[in-house]
């Protein structure tokens, strides 16, 4: 069974409990996650709404990141997810942080009997939580964060989930680093373009080349021991130098 479109704009992806083969699935996701992807917010949303869809016994998803020694949740599908994550950075244990360090899949079958993380598994047995799939994401050895798969009920995750949700997980990858390198491309062409409107007041205003005009924005950034790109944005913004 093939993928369709709603009319809404939003793919519906096929049924991974059909005899569609997997690599046809996989690769309508991978389709999927790079034509929705804008931005890393848009694109993580994708990637935890496409788990719940695809990855049989997935109730909700979130992706975990890391920033320094911060675990932060992001497109989490429940609140629970966002309340799991910040537990994790507080304690210093949980599931999701074993996937970040070891480069796995982590599974947890059933919270209730799971001693693993005691202060972890008793506050995700609180929220609802009966088991769980964790799976790095990484591109060339580049440790992004993790996929976290939540189950309502104990038991939801099988061999089929996951299978899937590995693939699943390596497309995510691809097109969260994707998404990042473009994001991070579009910042310094914004950097750049502002930087160029700053040489161009100057060069209007005291009658200066590029080169002058460039030199001035330099020695001004090193005087006030401030970025170059924060010394441009000054002077578009407000019409005067740092240092004036």
């Amino acid at each position: 069974m093939g993928a369709s479109d709603t009319g809404s704009g939003v793919t519906t992806l096929p049924d991974p409990d059909s005899d569609a083969d997997l690599g046809a699935v996989m690769g309508r996701i991978a389709r999927t996650l790079q034509q929705e992807h804008g931005d890393v917010e848009s694109t993580l949303a994708s990637i935890t709404s496409s788990a719940v869809d695809i990855v049989p016994g997935t109730d909700w998803a979130s992706v975990s990141l890391v920033s320094g020694r911060k675990v932060s949740s992001h497109a989490a599908t429940d609140n629970r997810a966002t309340e799991l994550d910040g537990l994790q950075t507080e304690v210093g244990e949980g599931p999701c942080l074993d996937a970040l360090r070891e480069q796995e899949t982590v599974e947890v079958t059933d919270f209730a009997v799971d001693r693993r993380w005691p202060r972890f598994g008793t506050a995700a047995v609180r929220l609802g939580v009966g088991s769980l799939l964790s799976f790095q994401l990484f591109t060339d050895g580049d440790n992004l964060g993790a996929l976290n798969l939540f189950a309502d009920h104990p038991n939801a995750f099988d061999d089929e989930s996951a299978t899937i949700g590995q693939v699943f997980a390596a497309h995510a990858a691809i097109a969260l680093s994707a998404a990042r390198h473009e994001q991070n491309l579009r910042a310094a062409m914004d950097k750049r373009d502002l930087i160029g409107q700053a040489k161009g007041i100057l060069m209007e205003r005291h009658k200066l080349t590029a080169v002058q005009a460039f030199a001035v924005l330099v020695r001004t950034s090193s005087h006030t021991n401030r970025k170059l790109f924060d010394v441009a944005d000054e002077l578009t913004s407000t019409g005067t130098m740092p240092d004036d």
